[in-house]
Formats: structure tokens, sequence, C-alpha cells
């Protein structure tokens, strides 16, 4: 069985703690919210892991982990749990609120991994989404209690069999000694050395990571000196001792040059490449190309975490050892230049898939600006709550339009967006992109009164300070506005004044398709569809040169309402279903649910009544995640009371609202499918 979600693979077998798995798989079975306590290092986070696996089969609608030590605001929080579950919305509705409707009908455990930072705001959205979602559980990981009403807290102790904890440290010397084996005359040595580190498995796989240059009883020496040296009488056996001990030992034991790496990656949130911790660590003191043999050796050391996926390599620390690193670093001055070095890796790294955008890397694009998210909104949160890095924080914003609003992230664009504009004024250039992206963030949100005031405001600072691009991009999105409203002609007037502002700047990139392809719109609307045509048909032609998909999916759904409107209904089929499937790569859900319309009109127009009302219905339920139905448009909206028409003529009303119930209780996938690929349509009746 395929089980649904995100749950980290295991880096390795998991060792021992029988009775606590199964005392959690029970917990989890009898309670809605279960939360393994303990202190750092003691593995709460590889045993909650371990838990959600065996019981993955039990959630139809999978099981999801959100790791949220990266995070330092809790308002980021619900921000977090949308993204993992891939929650894509298009309205200005507030995000719990959308988060809440998501789940209602889920039946899904979710495991939110390293509250105690949060635990206010862990305690506050749990309590609303459990109650709003019937079928939600929760598994949580904090060194305190959530605090909610129902909450069974499990404390995960030290591993208590010894033969266990000696197995965890056998197991990690054997990645610095392959060799090694627990034998009579060793294993004694084993269990003192588990023992003397309170059996604490990170305490124990940092102490084995040091078995490449030391013998079992030497380490033993070492570590009894160690804590000798450390901890007095009063703290010697308290277990959070016994871990910081563990780890500054295991600090002072690195060559000085990984010490500065260890300290410098604590600026990464969640996973990284060896690229990214190249770019940002490396400088005089740090050579960049002995870096991957930094890395190596602090994985050596249990120190840092490989991940193989199908992307490649990343790596990752854990919460504790972070922590380590990032006190350091602050003790040392030097935490602000690389966190401000980390926030130049990101900006340089949306730039670079801001050009890409407009080509054939765009899928790319799309999956790797996912896989950094955690760093970007790092970076994010960093320069918009520094004092004098607002400017780059909204110079970020505004470069990842094209994650916003190509990749269905539309209310974590407006969120980071309006963070953006608070904290920065003036006339900066950074300032006025960050509005006109803000602006048209907020149109296809439906919000017209902000994007209105947004991009007023940045065409008035771009006269201001002569800058012509913020204000060709900014009456590009009025064009937007216009055509929404259906003021045609208006709306065409911005089109053309956008695009001569482009061309005399010499653009050419995905904006400028869609002024192209708005336009053809505009004039289809006003009855010229053959220049509409001509339009759309030069966009989609230039991007087939350049490999662009995106923007070329809207031309193909204005040459599909074409080739319609002049009786050529299987072209008009094929390119709404390619349209669709473009847009459905992208998760674009504006770009989903207008060819979904259409094509519940071809299928009404050939008879094929039940399938285009469970369509409408489908897509009824997108369009509460997009906005005002067909943008209160009497244009955009033709296609959909033609096909009611139909569909109630060919049904009844009662045939009708019965099919359309039915198409609102369809998942998104199976519609997409079904349409795509035939698969499980239902039968039409004619």
């Amino acid at each position: 069985m395929t089980v649904v979600g995100n749950l980290p693979a295991e880096h390795a077998p998991f060792i021992g703690r029988r009775r606590e798995l199964t005392l959690l798989r029970q917990l989890c079975t009898r309670s809605r919210t279960v939360t393994v306590t303990g202190l750092g290092g003691v593995g709460k986070t590889r045993t909650a892991l371990r838990v959600a696996a065996d019981v993955a089969d039990g959630f139809a609608d999978g099981v999801w982990f959100v790791g949220l030590s990266g995070l330092q605001d809790g308002a980021l929080l619900v921000h977090a749990v949308a993204t993992t579950l891939r929650v894509t919305d298009h309205t200005a509705k507030p995000q719990r609120e959308v988060l809440a409707e998501h789940l209602a009908d889920k039946d899904l455990l979710l495991v939110l991994d390293t509250c105690e930072h949060l635990v206010d705001a862990c305690a506050e959205l749990a309590t609303s989404l459990l109650h709003a979602a019937p079928g939600l559980r929760l598994l949580a990981t904090s060194r305190q209690p959530i605090g909610i009403l129902g909450e069974q807290v499990f404390t995960l102790e030290p591993m208590a069999v010894t033969a266990d904890a000696a197995q965890l440290f056998a197991q990690r010397a054997r990645a610095v000694r392959p060799d090694f084996a627990l034998t009579a005359p060793n294993k004694p040595l084993v269990e003192q050395i588990c023992a003397r580190l309170d059996g604490i498995p990170l305490a124990i796989e940092l102490a084995a990571g040091r078995l490449g240059d030391e013998w079992l009883g030497d380490l033993l020496s070492r570590l009894d000196d160690r804590f000798q040296l450390c901890t007095d009488a009063s703290d010697r056996t308290t277990r959070h001792s016994t871990l910081r001990t563990t780890i500054g030992w295991s600090h002072e034991l690195c060559p000085p040059v990984e010490r500065l790496l260890w300290a410098r990656l604590s600026v990464f949130a969640g996973s990284f490449s060896q690229e990214a911790a190249e770019e940002v660590c490396s400088d005089a003191s740090l050579e960049r190309a002995g870096t991957g043999r930094l890395l190596a050796g602090l994985v050596a050391k249990s120190l840092l975490v490989r991940e193989e996926g199908t992307h490649g390599v990343r790596f990752r620390q854990l919460d504790t050892v972070r922590a380590y690193g990032a006190e350091w670093l602050r003790r040392l001055g030097e935490e602000r230049p690389w966190r401000i070095r980390h926030l130049a890796w990101c900006q340089g790294f949306a730039e670079r898939g801001e050009k890409a955008w407009f080509g054939p890397g765009q899928a790319a694009v799309f999956h790797a600006t996912r896989r950094e998210h955690t760093q970007l909104v790092a970076a994010l949160d960093f320069s918009l709550s520094t004092p004098g890095q607002g400017p780059a924080g909204a110079r970020l914003a505004g470069t990842l339009w094209f994650y916003w609003v190509g990749c269905g992230l539309l209310g974590d664009g407006r969120y980071w967006l309006d963070r953006a504009l608070a904290a920065t004024g003036g006339l900066d250039r950074s300032r006025l992109k960050a509005l006109w992206v803000g602006g048209y963030v907020a149109i296809l949100q439906g919000d017209a009164q902000a994007a209105a005031a947004m991009l007023d405001d940045c065409r008035s600072g771009a006269l201001r300070s002569d800058d012509d691009s913020a204000y060709a991009y900014a009456t590009h999105r009025l064009g937007c506005a216009a055509l929404m409203r259906d003021e045609h002609g208006t709306a065409e007037r911005y089109f053309r004044a956008s695009l001569a502002g482009y061309a005399g700047l010499g653009e050419l990139n995905s904006n400028v398709m869609m002024a192209r392809i708005e336009l053809g719109m505009a004039l289809a609307f006003q009855g010229d569809l053959e220049a509409a045509v001509g339009l759309c048909e030069e966009a989609r032609l230039t991007c087939e040169e350049h490999g662009e998909r995106w923007a070329k999916a809207y031309a193909l759904y204005v040459l599909a309402f074409a080739a319609w409107a002049r009786g050529r209904g299987d072209d008009a089929a094929r390119l709404a279903r390619e349209c669709l499937q473009i847009n459905y790569e992208f998760r674009d859900l504006v770009g989903v649910v207008l060819p979904l319309e259409f094509i519940a009109l071809l299928r009404a127009s050939l008879g094929y009544c039940d399938q285009a009302a469970m369509l409408q219905g489908a897509a009824h339920r997108i369009w509460r995640l997009v906005g005002l139905p067909l943008f209160g448009s009497a244009y955009f909206n033709a296609p959909h009371d033609t096909a009611v028409g139909l569909a109630r003529e060919g049904l009844g009303d009662r045939g009708y609202e019965g099919a359309f119930a039915r198409g609102t209780h369809l998942p998104l996938d199976d519609v997409v499918t079904a349409v795509l690929h035939g698969t499980h349509e239902p039968s039409g009746s004619r």
C-alpha cells in the first residue's frame, strides 16, 4: 500500500524502544492529541516518526510531518503547516480559516516536531484545527506539553535497555570504523560508555563518532576526564548536563575549521545542499574547495545528517547541535553577518529562479524553490524583523513573484509582501517591485481595493523616481483589474501601454507574454476574435521557442475558446486539456479552474450533461479556494452559464443538482485525471 504524506526516510535502522513504541501506538489510537516530551537528544523526533510510519495505514489522507525548529515566529506556524499539506488557496481569507476548511473532511495524522519554542502558537492552532476537523489527529514532540484539552503526554526517557544502547553505539561506530562489532571482550566497555552518557541516544552517537580516532578504553577515559572538568558534583548526574557536556566535548575535539563550519551552518533552517553551504559559509578562513571534506567530517562525527533523495544529497543539523553552533556564532559576534550572507544566498537563488522561469527549466524551478522554501522563509523573517534589512526583505519577496503566483502560494506571498511593505518606505526600487507584485497577488485573491491602492502607489512612486520598469509592471496589473471588472476598453489601453513600456525596456519574460495574452482576452470580449487569436498564437509560439509553459497555458485557454466559437470542438477540447495539464503541474488553481469550466461546456454541448454538471460541481469547490467565481465577470461567466443551461435542459433541475453535488465531493486529483486520461469518468447521459 502506498502511504500518502511526506514522512522523511530513516537514515539508519531504528534500534530498541519496543515498549515505548507499543505504548505510543496505543495512545495514538485512543487519543486525538499525543505529545512526546523529553530532554534534547533523547530521540523524540525519531521515535515519533517511527510510530507515525507504523500507524500510517490507518489514515486515508496520509501522515504529514512539519518540522518547526527553523521557525522563530509563531505567526508563521499556520503557513508552515499549510505549505507542508500543499494547501493551495488564492483568496485573501486568513490562512488559519483556509487550513481548517482544507482539513474539515480529512482523515489525517499531523506530526508537529519541536514545538517547545512555539508552544502557545501550537496550542492555539491545534485547538482550532481539532475543533474544525473531526478526522484530524496530532502527534507532537516538545520539551514540554502543549497544554490543550485532551492531550496525552508521553515522556520519553533515555534508553533503559543496556543492550539497545550498545547496539546503537555499534551502529554509529560502524559508520567511522566499518569493521567494528560488539564482542564479548568489548561489550562491557561499550555498555560503560553508554551508561556514562545516561543512555541519551544523541550523546551515544556523538561518542561513537569519535571511535575513528580513539580506542574504546581511551574513549571511556576521555569521557570521564571531560565530565570531571565540565561538571560539578551538584549537576554531574543531570541528563541535560550530560548531553551538553558531550556536545561540548565533540566541539573541542573538532579541528578549528570544522568548528567554524559547524557554527556558520547554524544559519540554515532545515536541509541544505553542499553548494549552498559552500557559497554561504566560505571565506578566507574557510576555503570553498575544502567545504565538502569538512561536511563529510561532521557527518562522520554525527554532527550532521546526510540525506540522499531523488534530487541529490542534502545535509541537516540536528536541533540540539544546531543550537550549540548558533550559540558559538553569537559568542563570536558573527551571527548577524552570516545571517546576512544567508539572506544574500537566498536572494541569488530567487533571482536565478526568476530568470529561469521564462525557459525550459520552469518545472525544475518550481520543484527547486519548493525544496528551499524553509530557507527562503527564514531569510524573509530575518530581514523583515532586523533593523536595516527591510529593503533586502522587500527585494526578496518581490523577486519571488513567480513562486507566489505561478506555484499556488498566493496566501504566503501576500503575507510576506504585506510585511515587506510595512517594513519599508520611500521610493526604493525593491519597495516599488514589492508594490506591483503585491497588487498582482491581491488581484488574483479578489482583493480589488488593496490591489488598486498598491498599484496606484507603485505608479506614483515610479513616476517620481523615474523607475520605468515598475511603472510598466504596475500598468500591466491595472489592466488585469480592469479586465476582471469587464472594463475591456480600459483594460486594452493599460495592456497596450504596458507592452510599449516592456518593449522600451527590452523585457521578454512570462509577464510580457501574459500581457499579450490578456490583451487578447480584452479584444476577444470586445468581439475582435481574429486579433485575439493572432496575439495568443504569437505568444504561444514565443513561449514554445523559449520552453516557457506557464504563460503558454493561458494562451491555450484563449485559443480553446476561439476554436469552440469557430465550431472546432475537437481542437477546443485538445487545447483546453493541455492548458489544464500544465496549470495542474504548477498547482495554479486559477489556471486549473478556468479550463475545467470550459471543458464542462464542451461536454454539455456534446450531450454529456451528467459529466458537465459534475465538472461544474468540482469547479465550484475550487472557486471557494480561488475567490469570486469567474472573477464576478459576466464575460468570463458566459461559458459557465451556457453549460448550466444545456446541462439543466438535459438532466432536469433535480438531476443537475444531484450531479453538481457529487462533483463538489470529488478530489481535485481525481477530477484532473478523469479529464486528462478519461479514467473513472462518469458515464454521461445524452
